[in-house]
């Protein structure tokens, strides 16, 4: 698969995702202060509510940003092509017979995106997965999940 037009795609996403946001914060923000909402009593809370909405969607958005950033550097120097998982790397897992893709973003954990008909999940080398096979290569096996809740996945591909 090309990974180059993974990232893209990814970008793509967040970019998507970012304008979202932004429309949120402004709709919010617009909310917040607007003369209706001030409060008519000490437990009138709209525009308090509102505000705290606003802020939330303005950080969600800072998030966004950065992440487009990172995956923008990734795009601006050749992506690793080494058997050893790390990250930049494209990953096909088998756990019980249920075949997965993965691409270790530097970011943006849990961003889905469909790419040559395949379901690709970001993520990161700090998640429970990600740190699980970062070092691993094709073949490797690795535990997924704790307890009665664990099972073991193999690593079919690494791009």
């Amino acid at each position: 698969m090309n990974k180059r037009a993974i990232v893209s795609k990814i970008v793509d996403k967040l970019s998507g995702e970012l304008d979202t946001c932004l429309r949120a914060a402004q709709f919010a923000r617009a909310e917040a202060t607007h003369e209706q909402n001030k409060a008519e009593n000490k437990y009138d809370t709209r525009g308090l509510e509102a505000s705290y909405l606003a802020s939330g969607q303005s950080k969600q958005a800072h998030e966004l940003a950065l992440s487009i950033r990172e995956f923008q550097a990734l795009l601006a120097k050749p992506l690793p092509d080494s058997p050893v998982i790390g990250l930049g790397s494209l990953v096909q897992v088998d756990a019980a017979g249920e075949c997965s893709w993965y691409f270790l973003g530097p970011r943006a954990g849990g961003t889905e995106i469909l790419h040559d008909r395949k379901e690709i999940l970001v993520i990161t080398p700090q998640s429970p997965l990600g740190s699980k096979l970062c070092g691993n290569c094709v073949g490797s096996h690795v535990t997924l999940g704790e307890g009665r809740e664990s099972r073991t996945a193999r690593v079919l591909q690494v791009q």
